[in-house]
This record gives structure tokens, C-alpha cells and sequence, in this order.
């Protein structure tokens, strides 16, 4: 799909569905690389409505490979300075900003430049980060010990169901505040 002469997307298009089209009849003759060869008509077919934006909108790189070289530099640090092989867990929690410190280490910026421009946007950033650590806290902990887990799990539980219940008239109806449950999804795994 390299467009050096600067071909409109329309040739572009046509000359890559010829392309496909010879591949597809020849995929029988290919022997074991027919399922590959069906494979790589599936994804290009999926992926067909966005694959010639970046020969109609300058702004959009015709690769990803300066992206892929930032991912691949971060992991690579992350796993020389944690001694990991592979990805630290912390990446799955706190990934996306993570990512964005480590590209910016070597800019210096000011008090103005770090405030959050959105707050209800940070906010929402803070509790997801809270959320997704609160879960791994959870896993680790019925990993550690699954026995105690799941009897705290369960007297939490039968402390709840046990409890009487208050008629109420309130705008919650009979199933109450949705706030009753809250210790129960701390136990979700």
C-alpha cells in the first residue's frame, strides 16, 4: 500500500481489491498457507472501512510504527528497571498514565502545565486508577489466602441477609438504598 506516486485513494483502493481478489482465488493453490493466506482476507475485510483514511487525511501517519517504537521503549525500561521479563502488574492498573510519565520524563513542566485542565475528567481518571488498584487488592488477597476470603465473603453475605428489614416508603421502593449491597461488591473477584 506504499503510495509514493501519489496516486488518488480511489486507484489506491481498486488496485489493492485486485490485489485481494487474485489472492483469494489462489489461496487452494498455496497448500498449507491457505489458512493464513483466508486469515489475512478476513482481517483486511474487517478492517477495510478505516485502511485508506491516511491517503485522505494528511494528519494521519499511513503507519503505526512511531507508536509501536514508544510502547516497545516503555516496556523495555519498565522490565530493566523492575528486573521482570515480562510487563509489571502496576501496568495493568495504572497503564495509561504510566505511559504518558514515561514519554514525558525528559520535559520540565510548570505547576500551570501539570493542573488539570478538566477536573470532573480527572476526577473520573482518579477513581478508575482507585477502582482497578481496589480490585487487585482483592485478588491478591483471595489468592494469598482464598479460605479467609471467602469466609469474610460469606459472614458479610449472612450479616445482610440476616438483618431485618425496614418497611420503607422511601422513593428506593422495597429493595432500599442501592447503597445496602456496597460491602458485597468489594467481594467481586
Amino acid at each position: 500500500m506504499n503510495n509514493s506516486s501519489e496516486r488518488e485513494v480511489r486507484l489506491v483502493r481498486r488496485a489493492y481489491r485486485r490485489l485481494l481478489g487474485t489472492m483469494r482465488q489462489g489461496a487452494q493453490r498455496v497448500g498449507p498457507l491457505e489458512s493464513a493466506v483466508c486469515h489475512f482476507l478476513k482481517v483486511t475485510r474487517s478492517y477495510w472501512p478505516g485502511l485508506f483514511v491516511c491517503y485522505t487525511r494528511p494528519d494521519i501517519p499511513r503507519t503505526n510504527n512511531d507508536l509501536e517504537h514508544v510502547f516497545g521503549s516503555v516496556r523495555y525500561h519498565e522490565r530493566r528497571a523492575s528486573g521482570r521479563k515480562v510487563a509489571a502488574p502496576m501496568f495493568l492498573v495504572r497503564g495509561s498514565v504510566r505511559l504518558i510519565t514515561a514519554t514525558c520524563q525528559q520535559h520540565a513542566f510548570t505547576s500551570t502545565q501539570l493542573q488539570p485542565k478538566n477536573l470532573t475528567e480527572w476526577r473520573a481518571l482518579r477513581q478508575e486508577l482507585t477502582q482497578r488498584q481496589a480490585t487487585r487488592a482483592l485478588q491478591r488477597q483471595f489468592r494469598r489466602d482464598p479460605a479467609t476470603y471467602l469466609a469474610n465473603a460469606e459472614r458479610l453475605l449472612h450479616r445482610k441477609l440476616c438483618r431485618p428489614r425496614k418497611k420503607s416508603s422511601s422513593r428506593h421502593g422495597a429493595l432500599g438504598s442501592h447503597h445496602q449491597n456496597a460491602g458485597l461488591s468489594r467481594f467481586v473477584v
